[in-house]
């Protein structure tokens, strides 16, 4: 299918040898108190058409500032010096209004966040259609009609109809591919995408990964895929570049990036990806230390005060991209040495295996039981005089019980129902319906004063159960006081619960010390710790009134993978040494391995398969589970790019409209090859959980298996 029509007097198409876009010492660079912050310092590359550039770091490596840089986005008050060539003309220096005849045309944008990307008052088809008028001499309808076609390419079901929607009408997903179709729209000579799949479930992100590579076969742009994700990288990169401290540290081929890494950074990123292929559950190793400020960066490698193979000459001398043989360009002394393996990266560093729970020595008393949970929300019209028209079905009869020194993991996509249930939990209140015991407590039942009862030992103290749970939240900068120094934000819950000053002194000092913190924090705000430290803090805040069962909402998520290893240790050791119970709630199958002892696989406000944790990773069920596990990239470009992946067509169906059968039905693979009798129970008939032969405890709910 023709995209769209040639721009008229546009930049000749290069050969596959001439680069479409070359960086050459690009340095960025924004003012602070402190000094001038370098986030960018010297950076040179070149990209060919058709060709995917990752780049890869942690968060404040620079990444997002090189996109912007590029792409002429960044405010007024950064410093931008180097060149930008574009086709051979330099865009560093040119002005907004140049910049517009650029941005659009020869580069195209896939932000971030797709909602913010998108004017709202528009429908999708007007802004396509003002996104291809203003580089093109195209009527109305002849935009228009090409505006569908974008659509229709990146997958946007009945594009001519959803073209007159709004953007709020569309979900996560459909947004993001509006986004990649407004930067194609003009067969841009670069793509730039920006973490294009951070926000997005895991089956979503496939699907969006899968329409930005078609988008460049389309196109026949070069794309610089900037993400935090090594297995996305690992799936669609051809070329990688690992940036750490506004610099590049590494920069090779993919394959031959992941087969021997030989900058001591990369390697122990590498090391710190949680994997989800069957059998090979590899131990983590996290990075020590935090990255290095970029104001008044000290002389000598960044990354030498956190590498476990550093010389004395690492820290005096900053080394420069090299050449390394049969690899790629490497900016270590010791290159060499990692590429022909006489040297261990990791330096002899004990990964991190954590330990499992009650679900595999069979110990812990039970300390939340649900049984049959419902929740439901009306739907409403009108503006004014609201009316309910519907009913929707968030949660319908969920059951599982946790016991003490055991993690359960409640996993699916976004509007499965999965946090409901988390807050149905929190709430300590009679459900809409079933029963919720919290360590032999009916929350449901009638007490003194409408209140529920409480354990003995507690006996008169109307918040003792409100003490006995507490949650982790996603964003520890969103769940911390901003105001308050880390000292107050540990005294709170120890001042509401009645604790005198002396206790509540020497509790903040325990609190930090089980979390792993400096004491040279407790006077520093939230903003002034990296987000690692923040969510150190959230967990001890969390464990200050000694509660036995943790609530945990996606509490990795907002985390880089460096971080994320050093905080699953910490969630196992706080688990070991206090018996904790865990209610993890995420979206993300690879971390929950490593945190989880059962998973719980929820879809539509139904639990579909249930069972451990290595029994569910190695031999999963029910269809949904298989295609969430298929759809985590895997940070391997061999296995990624040739593993078996289960694909789900179209989107989630309303909670509002649940069909009378099985849930999953309109998307099931398994569904579509069944037979005639499959189809007709699978539509009329709910499944009943049964049990995996030879596997106790593993329950799915599937007709077709």
């Amino acid at each position: 299918m023709t995209l769209v029509t040639p721009v008229p007097g546009g930049p000749a198409r290069p050969d596959g040898t001439t680069p479409v876009l070359s960086v050459r010492d690009l340095r960025i660079s924004f003012p602070s108190e402190a000094g001038p912050v370098e986030a960018v310092r010297g950076i040179s590359f070149d990209l060919l058409p058709g060709r995917t550039l990752g780049i890869v770091g942690e968060s404040g490596s620079g990444k997002s500032a090189t996109a912007m840089g590029v792409m002429g986005l960044l405010p007024p008050s950064a410093d931008l010096s180097g060149q930008v060539l574009l086709g051979g003309r330099d865009l560093v220096g040119l002005g907004d209004k140049a910049l517009s005849g650029v941005r659009g045309r020869s580069l195209g944008m896939v932000f971030q966040d797709p909602l913010s990307a998108l004017t709202p008052i528009f429908s999708v088809g007007r802004q396509l259609s003002d996104a291809l008028r203003v580089h093109q001499d195209l009527t109305r309808r002849a935009a228009w009609d090409q505006a569908v076609e974008l659509l229709d390419l990146v997958g946007i079901p009945d594009p001519r109809e959803r073209a007159r929607a709004f953007p709020h009408e569309f979900s996560g997903g459909m947004r993001q591919r509006v986004v990649i179709a407004l930067a194609i729209a003009n067969k841009p000579a670069v793509l730039v995408a920006d973490e294009p799949t951070t926000a997005l479930d895991v089956t979503v992100q496939a699907q969006i990964l899968d329409v930005l590579r078609l988008a460049r076969q389309e196109t026949g742009a070069g794309l610089v895929l900037i993400t935090h994700d090594l297995g996305v990288v690992a799936g669609h990169a051809d070329d990688v570049a690992v940036m750490y401290a506004g610099r590049f540290v590494e920069r090779a081929g993919v394959a031959e990036l992941f087969r021997r890494p030989t900058m001591p950074y990369t390697a122990r990123l590498l090391a710190a990806v949680p994997t989800v292929d069957a059998g090979t559950r590899r131990p983590l190793v996290p990075i020590a230390g935090e990255p290095p400020t970029l104001v008044g960066l000290p002389a000598g490698c960044p990354f030498a005060s956190r590498c476990a193979v550093a010389l004395d000459a690492c820290h005096t001398d900053e080394p420069g991209l090299r050449e390394v043989a049969g690899h790629g360009e490497v900016a270590c002394l010791r290159a060499d040495e990692m590429a022909d393996g006489s040297l261990d990266p990791a330096g002899g560093i004990t990964p991190v295996d954590p330990p499992r729970g009650a679900a595999r020595t069979g110990a812990g008393e039970v300390v939340l039981r649900v049984e049959d949970l419902v929740k439901t929300f009306p739907v409403v019209k009108g503006a004014f005089l609201k009316r309910r028209v519907g009913t929707l079905h968030a949660v319908n009869g969920v059951s599982f019980e946790l016991r003490a020194g055991e993690t359960l993991g409640l996993v699916g996509e976004s509007g499965s129902g999965k946090t409901t249930t988390l807050l149905e939990i929190l709430r300590l209140r009679r459900p809409e319906g079933g029963r919720i015991e919290i360590a032999g407590t009916d929350v449901g039942a009638p007490g003194p004063a409408g209140r529920p009862p409480t354990r003995p030992a507690r006996a008169g103290r109307p918040r003792t159960l409100r003490q006995d749970v507490q949650i982790v939240m996603q964003d520890p900068l969103g769940a911390l006081d901003p105001r308050l120094p880390v000292r107050h934000l540990l005294a709170e819950p120890l001042r509401a619960a009645g604790r005198d000053r002396e206790q509540i002194r020497a509790r903040v000092g325990e609190l930090l010390s089980l979390v792993g913190l400096d004491p040279v924090v407790l006077d520093r705000f939230p903003a002034a710790l990296s987000g690692g430290q923040r969510q150190r803090v959230g967990i001890a805040r969390a464990l200050a009134t000694e509660p036995r069962l943790l609530a945990l909402d996606e509490p990795l998520s907002a985390l880089d993978v460096s971080v994320q290893a050093g905080v699953i240790k910490l969630l196992a050791r706080l688990k070991h040494e206090l018996g904790l119970a865990y209610l993890v709630v995420a979206h993300d199958l690879a971390v929950v391995r490593y945190i989880s002892d059962r998973v719980a696989v929820m879809y539509l406000g139904h639990i579909v398969e249930t069972g451990d944790t290595e029994t569910i990773f190695s031999d999963p069920q029910h269809p949904y589970t298989r295609a969430l596990l298929s759809a985590i990239p895997v940070p391997d470009p061999e296995r990624e790019r040739t593993r078996e992946r289960v694909v789900l067509q179209g989107e989630q169906p309303s909670a509002a409209r649940l069909p009378a059968g099985c849930v999953f039905a309109d998307r099931c693979p398994l569904y579509r090859v069944a037979g005639d009798d499959v189809r007709r129970r699978c539509r009329t008939e709910r499944p009943a959980p049964a049990e995996v032969p030879g596997q106790p405890g593993h329950l799915y709910a599937c007709h077709a298996v």
